[in-house]
């Protein structure tokens, strides 16, 4: 099975195998938004992915 590049793209492994991605919703838009909310979506979050998931998407990493 291939992988899906433009998810995959999206996602990075650390050392330790969790995987982090960036929170959505944070390219326009934002103005109204207060400053500690933009903030907290500034900062990125861990994904926790079933097994399946991680197969399919992250092939290779060993997350």
């Amino acid at each position: 099975m291939k992988t899906n590049k433009s998810y995959t793209k999206r996602l990075k492994v650390t050392k330790n195998g969790k995987i982090i991605a960036r929170k959505p919703g944070q390219n326009h838009f934002n103005a109204k938004q207060s400053g500690s909310k933009r903030l907290a979506r500034k900062r990125t979050q861990q994904l926790s992915l079933s097994k399946r998931i991680t197969r399919r998407f992250l092939p290779k990493t060993g997350a």
